[in-house]
Order: C-alpha cells, then structure tokens, then sequence
C-alpha cells in the first residue's frame, strides 16, 4: 500500500470558508467556475506540506486560515518512522497534518497531534508528495534538485557508484581536514612542542614526588621552631612528672597529685562501689600520663636545630613551588601534567610522520574518487540522454511538438557530495531556438506540461506517492488535451494524481471529479467541494464544453469524453 492523502479540510483560505475534499488513490481531478477558489485547494495542499505562508491569502475577515490533512501510510514504512521519532501518533494506518496560518503571519504545525516545525512538513514532503503550482514548480528548476531527480531517472546503474563515492568522499573530506590542522597550524604545534619540553625539562631537574611539598612544609615548621618545641615539651614532661633534680617532698607534678588522689579514695574503696570506680579511673589517668610523659620526653630528645637542613628544607620547598605555580596545585598535580605532557609532546612529535601517512592516503583518494567521479558522470550522461529524449516524447504529445528537452552535465573542478557534476534541464522552444534553462526557456503553462512530462517519465522509477498539479493545461485544447488527461491517468496508475483543471478533456479521465462551487450572499463569497457521481460529472463537463449544464449537445459531448477516457483506462 503506497500512502496517499485521504481527505483535506480547508478553512478560512482565500475565498473558501470551509471545504472538505474527499480524494481517491488514483486522478483525482477538481474544476469550478472562474474565481471559485480552485488554485485555493492547491494552495492548501502546499501549506499542509510545509509550503510558504503567505498571510494575504487569508479569507477576509477571518484570524487565520486552517489546513488539516488526512493521510494513509504504510504502519513500517520510512514517513511512520519519522512520525514516531517526533512521537507523533498513527492510528489504523492514518496520519493527521495540520498547518494554522494566522492573518499577522504567524504559522503552527502539527503532525500524529504533536506540535512541529514547519519544516519538519517541508521535510516530510520529500516522502509523500511533489506539489506543481505556478509558484511550487520553482523546487525543480535548483541545480541539485535537477541532478537528484536525474539520479533517480538512472536508478540501480547509479547506486553502486555513487555509494562507493560518498564513502571515499567523506573519508577524503576526514583526511584533508587532519592534513589542513596539522599544516596550518605547523607553527602553533611547533611553539607548544617547545613549551612542553621546557617544563619536562625543568621538571625533570627538580625531579618531584608525589606528597613531597605537604611533607616538607611539616620539617621545615619543625625546623624553623625547634626550641620553643623542644622546650614545649620539657616544660609538660615536667608538669607532669615532676623535675627529679627537686626535693620530692615539695613536688606538685600531676603524676604526684594523680597518686595522691588515688590513695585516698583507695583506702575506702571498700565502701562504696561508686567510689571504687572512681578510683580504677584515676589509675587509668596516671597511667596515660606516665605515656603522655615518656613521649613528650622523646620528643624533646629528637627535636634539634639543624640550621643546614632549614636551608636545605627551604630550597627544596622554593623549587617545588616555583613548578607547582606553573604547571598544577601540588607535587602529585605537577607529576600529573609531566605524564599528560609527556603524551602530548609524543603526538607532537609524530606529525611529520602523521603528515606524510596522511597525504600518501590523500592522493590515493584523490585518485579514487577521480576515477569514481568519471563513472558517475558516465552513467548519468547516459541516463541524460534517454532523460531528455524520453521527456521530449512526451511534450510532442502534450501540444509542444517542437519543443526539445536536454539535460546538461558540466564538470566543476572540486569534489561535492554526490560527485563533480552539475546538472541543468534545458528547452528549445523550437528547432531554431536555443536550448535555455527551464525557468527562461519556458512559459508558465509550458513549465507545467513539461512538469508533467517529467513525472510521468519518473513513474516507473519509484514516484512520490501524490502528485498535485495547477494549470498543467494552460494554452492548450481538442487533441492535446485528450493526451494530457490520457498521460495524467497513466501517473495514476502508480501514484496519486490532484489536478486542477479547467479543460474537461482532462477531467474526463478522472477516477474521481471534485467541483468547487461558489454562492454570493451579497458580500461574501464562500465556495465548498463537492464529490460527484456520473450525473453530476455529466452536468460539470457539459458547462466546461458549452457552458450551460443542461445542453443536449454538451450532455452528448460529455458522455463521449466519459466513454472515451473510460475504454482508455
């Protein structure tokens, strides 16, 4: 099942109030009196799809205008896919749209019920629908939308190829890029090469560890105070033993005092549990006093002063100091940036060996894709030529029967993504003219039959699902025009087709015929669609033809167009 657009409801757009147009998978064709409104329900078809807002389209006196789309898609296919990565919602295989364009110019869009982009629709589009309006043709008369439509014409001759030169492609791309840095930025790399070397250098020669700046710090407060620490801890070993060159008697050192206070809670211990407990902790006290003295005595015993190694202590702190500005916030810091340094320095180094590696690959490269580029070309001027014969065909049927189509290939000198060639659609109006661009070698009804020509040329090679065509018709009548509606039914064959028609040769072979009618109520114009059954087409194609409805001769005409388009299908 290929997706299609189910129903479009349109509201407040040009002189259509509201209008809702029920469409068929196959040529779905609209036509309505001049004025009706017909060009609105293209203009709503590119709004949905992302196409430009344009706030004087809006119906006068309305706030905005709403465009709501109802699309079937396939459940696994690519536009389900893009849906569900946006979180939007399909529900049994239908997909919503909306598009609001207010009358200040603001626009919104909606897609599966979430709140996107507007170019998220533009995005979508490329998948589900090729809109040719007046305005919308403008898409494929770009230089890149031109080689990607000739690439699809070419199809599998060109996959292969053209894989093999995106991949050579983007890798030529990663190593130009590495050859550009390390080229241009010789001078730069060369100045922090030297930097780091310096301060591997001057880091080497101090020759750091880990710790060391914290452990330093410690000796040198040690060193710098040693007397009056030394003296600290004799005057508390004193307080606490006593000084033995004293008579003992008049000792009051805290050991003495500890023992005396033991004694005496000792000697009624026996009495009172509470207090026999007080007297276990006082000797626990003179215990840990007795430690807390022996150790404050060998404390004082190691401290000396050392003048030497103050000034050692204090050299080694100035050179760690002096590294630990520079390069980190401690002695482990430092270390750390010698090591990062060290791998730098290394990958700097290795440039000039880096460098040749990366250019021997370049010109391999170089020379592959130079080859890959001549195959693309090959097969593109081959599909170029069976392109424009094929669309040339086509326009002899469609009233241009000296009009010729080419397809021109020019080879730009850098590599692009998808190759070295630039793609352009011509036409000659005529034999003695001149093959011009599309855009200057054709009117605006001719840019629409040569449209036309195109797609059904693509329709064997995997169309978009919609096509929707706007005066594909224009300038042209009797026999021509039988064969534009005879080609528009061939596309919807395998794809669906909206075309607004004002010609009922072409109308005749719709599988379904919508007419846009409009009613004055004095002031206001309001125009809807309505879906028509064979009466109704019968009616519609006799006003096209005579003008009235109810002519028998138009009546007669009608059905012959009917009968013919019919056993044509």
């Amino acid at each position: 099942m290929r997706p299609r657009v189910e129903e479009v409801r349109i509201q407040g757009l040009g002189v259509i109030d509201e209008a809702v147009l029920e469409l068929s998978p196959g040529f779905n064709v609209v036509t309505g009196e001049t004025g009706a409104g017909k060009t609105m329900v293209v203009t709503g078809l590119g709004l949905l799809f992302g196409g430009r807002a344009d706030p004087s389209r809006i119906r006068p006196g309305a706030d905005k205008a709403t465009i709501e789309g109802t699309l079937v898609i396939e459940a696994s296919g690519r536009v389900s896919q893009q849906v569900e990565d946006i979180g939007g919602e399909i529900e049994d295989g239908e997909l919503i749209i909306s598009r609001t364009v207010s009358a200040e110019g603001r626009s919104r869009a909606w897609l599966g019920g979430r709140t996107v982009p507007v170019g998220t629709l533009t995005y979508l589009a490329d998948d589900l629908v090729a809109v040719h309006g007046q305005m919308d043709q403008q898409r494929l008369l770009q230089p890149a939308k031109q080689r990607a439509a000739l690439d699809r014409y070419a199809g599998d001759d060109l996959v292969k190829p053209l894989r093999a030169y995106t991949q050579a492609y983007k890798r030529h791309k990663q190593v130009g890029a590495l050859l550009d840095e390390l080229t241009t930025r010789a001078r730069e790399r060369a100045q922090e090469a030297d930097r780091l070397r310096f301060g591997l250098e001057e880091i080497e020669k101090v020759e750091p560890k880990a710790g060391e700046d914290l452990d330093l710090r410690g000796e040198e407060e040690r060193l710098s105070h040693a007397d009056a620490l030394r003296g600290a801890a004799t005057s508390a070993h004193t307080a606490l033993l006593g000084d033995p060159m004293e008579a003992s008697s008049g000792a009051h050192d805290v050991i003495s005092l500890l023992g005396e206070a033991r004694a005496a809670v000792e000697a009624v211990r026996d009495y009172d549990t509470q207090l026999a407990g007080v007297a276990d902790r006082l000797a626990e006290a003179g215990y840990l006093i007795s430690d807390v003295a022996t150790d404050l005595a060998a404390y004082a015993e190691s401290i000396e002063a050392d003048p030497a190694r103050l000034a050692a202590v204090q050299d080694r702190r100035a050179l760690l100091s002096g590294l630990i500005r520079k390069y980190a916030e401690d002695s482990a810091g430092v270390l750390r940036w010698a090591q990062e340094a060290s791998t730098r320095l290394i990958e700097l180094e290795g440039d000039d060996e880096r460098i040749d590696e990366l250019t021997r690959e370049h010109d391999e490269l170089t020379a592959r894709l130079t080859e890959l580029a001549a195959e693309l070309t090959r097969v593109r001027e081959s599909a170029a030529e069976r392109f424009g014969q094929a669309v040339t065909d086509e326009l002899t049927a469609l009233a241009m029967p000296h009009a010729r189509v080419t397809v021109e290939l020019t080879q730009v000198a850098d590599f692009g993504p998808e190759g070295v060639d630039e793609v352009e659609l011509r036409m000659a109006a005529h034999p003695a003219a001149p093959p011009l661009p599309l855009n200057k070698g054709a009117s605006g009804g001719e840019l629409s039959r040569v449209m036309l020509a195109i797609e059904v040329v693509f329709a064997g090679a995997d169309p978009v699902p919609t096509f929707v065509f706007d005066e594909v018709d224009a300038g042209v009548g009797g026999k021509a025009a039988v064969e534009i509606g005879r080609r528009l039914a061939r596309l919807a064959r395998t794809a669906q087709v909206i075309v607004v028609t004002h010609l009922p040769q072409v109308a005749a072979f719709a599988d379904q015929h919508l007419v846009v009618e409009k009613a004055s109520d004095g002031s206001v114009v309001r125009s809807g669609v309505l879906t028509l059954n064979h009466e109704g087409r019968v009616r519609e194609l006799s006003r096209m033809l005579a003008g009235l409805e109810d002519s028998e001769l138009g009546r007669a005409h009608a059905e012959e167009l009917l009968g013919l388009a019919a056993a044509d299908r």
